[in-house]
């Protein structure tokens, strides 16, 4: 793939954020204007910024992903490739990501039910397993840091800081709009209309990142003929690029 195709997926990324951010942090007056504008833009723009923007930043993230998988499946086959050791903490982990995203799937169904007491507990709920999420894959690199395995040790380990690390942070961006949304329902006890693109677009993206952290495990795990034979399908791709 070109500088100019990798530029053009970091610009497209940028204005996806910029769109799924803008309208779900937006105070409840701004976006009645913003949907106001989007109204009078006709049906080109029917859908709200939000769910283009959202869409836009997963096919960017999907494409990104796609590609550190490749180049991790090439750096395999040189003669100097030594496997990792993963933590076992990583399988708590993925249990922490996992509750996380059906808490989310439960708040979007309390929403649309209108229970908000179970939309206020699900939001919760589901931060909390995020945090802790987080929380974990950082013991997990104190844990490889311990043991040795550091950032230049080997270029195993330099893929498990960046595959994880560039995950976190797509995480940890997503749990700046849920604690929008979080403070909006249990400060200002905001109505669930005004929140519910907020819960649905935070579900959909915190299923995403759930999706991609069990693919990035079992490429992490190594050493299966699944994950070999998805790696090659990755290199495929990138090559056909």
């Amino acid at each position: 793939m070109s500088v100019a195709a990798l530029f053009a997926l970091v610009a497209v990324g940028i204005v996806g954020w910029w769109l799924f951010a803008r309208q779900l942090t937006a105070k409840p007056w701004e976006k009645r204007q913003i949907e106001s504008d989007n109204a009078s833009g006709g049906a080109a723009l029917a859908l709200p910024a939000a769910r283009v923007g959202l869409w836009l930043l997963l096919a960017v993230m999907t494409s990104f992903f796609g590609l550190l998988i490749s180049a991790y499946g090439m750096r395999m086959e040189l003669a100097d490739w030594r496997p990792l050791a993963v933590p076992d903490l990583l399988w708590a982990n993925t249990a922490m990501l996992l509750a996380s995203s059906a808490a989310f799937q439960w708040t979007r169904w309390a929403v649309a039910r209108g229970h908000a007491e179970g939309v206020a507990a699900g939001l919760v709920l589901s931060g909390l397993f995020a945090f802790a999420f987080l929380a974990g894959q950082v013991l997990a690199w104190q844990q490889l840091h311990a043991s040795g395995q550091f950032l230049a040790s080997n270029a195993a380990a330099a893929f498990f800081y960046l595959l994880t690390g560039l995950h976190g942070l797509h995480l940890a961006g997503g749990l700046a709009v849920w604690g929008r949304t979080t403070a909006r329902i249990w400060r200002i006890r905001a109505r669930l209309e005004d929140v519910r693109l907020s819960i649905e677009l935070c579900a959909l993206y915190w299923h995403f990142l759930l999706a991609v952290w069990l693919v990035l495990f079992a490429v992490l795990m190594s050493g299966t003929s699944l994950t070999s034979a998805f790696l090659d399908i990755c290199s495929a791709i990138v090559k056909a690029l």
